[in-house]
């Protein structure tokens, strides 16, 4: 059996459908027991992310700079090569199957930023730390810490697929398709900038996520709203599409070979945690570093993450691929999102050339928070130089990899990190309801 066959076999297992149950169930569960608050406090999350908080408190980096942060790590190129991956494989219903995800991962990201505010710690040299680990660690019985350390080593160990390899080499994938450079050279200028970053440590990282993450976002929806504009009569049509096939699968057409409805939801399901990685227990690593007392107000700034990456730029994304009906070509990847722009603008492709890399370095960067924490977790900070060294030398490694087999990893590793992470959810689900009551009562008085 080669590498990439056992990959795929335990990536089969990884993503069967005990996981999507786990997933979606946790989810489900979460917003019935909070009685779908994630839904009705949109606004509110908005108008506190805006500056609505009742006060400064404890903390490396503001809330609004937690949550792009986190968005820097979330939006990547799973919003641009992901949700093409899924389309090609899984047809039009794995759109509405990650909007169906990101609804119900709206209350699984809410509950992660609350218990990662309510059981952070500082470490040794005063920064703030927190996530599954801490929480797991903090809020249950010794007999769970097992699922803290596990959580911790794939979290240290997932980033380096799914956030530095992946995301190098889709930038490598895309630049040499584009302009013809050697992924060599695209491996090394990314080392060089990325390295920049987050050798300064949360502070740098948060500063440089707060100024691009904003921009890059706004740009790359006004961008695909101008082809969805340009194909305005045709929308309705495509979400009928979408939706139908979600239920009855998509039948061939063109070079599409047709997928199935289990294939729309599982590859929906798959690359919607991908993107916006509710569940996956990595977010509420950054909203620990939040300036702020009150868990709860932190968790609805979380809640927002899965809404904009998901419900706003991957829907974006996903419209513009079937609008234009790409997805019948057989084409994948970040190259089938290139085809669709490029068809619709004149140099549409350069939307995607310019998204793609500025997503994948603001995803390196947030991730390397993320894998640090879990290391300080495991080894305290003597490992924080250590890693930050590894994660820099990946990157022009990562250039130059299989894709195929960098994904298939990457689904992977997304599942090891879940398990613990839903586990610990739903064992501490009366903590993130009492939470939720005690504020918001004291908030009508």
């Amino acid at each position: 059996m080669t590498f990439e066959a056992l990959v795929t076999l335990v990536n089969g297992y990884a993503w069967g459908p005990a996981m999507l149950v786990l997933l979606l169930g946790t989810g489900m569960y979460l917003s019935m027991r909070l009685g779908f608050l994630t839904l009705r406090k949109i606004p509110t999350a908005f108008s506190l992310l805006f500056g609505g908080f009742s006060g400064q408190g404890q903390g490396d980096i503001a809330p609004f700079k937690a949550l792009m942060t986190s968005l820097s790590a979330t939006i990547g190129t799973g919003n641009i090569a992901g949700v093409a991956t899924a389309v090609a494989i899984g047809g039009p219903g794995a759109i509405f199957w990650m909007w169906v995800t990101a609804l119900f991962g709206m209350a699984t990201k809410y509950a992660e930023g609350v218990l990662a505010v309510r059981y952070r710690e500082q470490d040794a040299l005063g920064g703030y730390s927190g996530g599954p680990m801490y929480y797991i660690r903090n809020g249950l019985s010794k007999k769970w810490r097992p699922l803290a350390t596990a959580f911790a080593i794939f979290g240290a160990m997932a980033g380096f697929g799914l956030a530095n390899t992946v995301q190098s080499n889709s930038v490598a994938q895309v630049l040499d398709a584009n302009l013809g450079i050697p992924w060599q050279a695209t491996g090394a200028v990314l080392m060089v900038l990325v390295g920049a970053v987050i050798l300064g440590g949360i502070k740098r990282i948060a500063a440089t996520a707060g100024a691009v993450v904003p921009a890059m976002a706004i740009a790359y929806i006004a961008m695909s709203l101008l082809v969805i504009l340009m194909n305005l009569s045709e929308v309705p049509a495509a979400l009928g599409t979408i939706v139908s096939a979600a239920f009855n699968g998509a039948s061939a057409a063109g070079g599409f070979a047709g997928a199935t409805v289990w294939a729309a939801l599982r590859f929906g399901v798959a690359r919607g945690i991908f993107s916006n990685e509710a569940g996956l227990g990595s977010a509420p690593i950054a909203h620990a570093a939040a300036q702020t007392n009150e868990p709860v107000e932190q968790g609805m700034i979380a809640m927002l993450g899965t809404f904009i990456d998901t419900l706003i730029v991957c829907t974006m994304t996903g419209l513009v691929i079937v609008l234009t009906g790409v997805f019948e070509t057989g084409e994948s990847g970040a190259a089938l999102t290139s085809m669709a722009f490029a068809q619709s603008i004149p140099g549409g492709e350069w939307v995607v050339t310019v998204g793609v890399l500025l997503f994948a370095i603001t995803t390196m960067i947030g991730w390397s928070f993320y894998g640090e924490r879990c290391v300080v977790y495991l080894v305290g900070t003597r490992g924080i130089l250590p890693f930050r060294l590894l994660w820099v030398a990946a990157i022009p490694v990562g250039a130059g990899l299989n894709l195929g087999v960098v994904w298939l990893i990457a689904d992977t590793l997304n599942a090891f990190m879940a398990i613990p992470n839903l586990i610990a959810l739903l064992l501490l689900s009366p903590v993130v309801i009492s939470l939720s009551r005690e504020y918001f009562a004291r908030e009508r008085r």
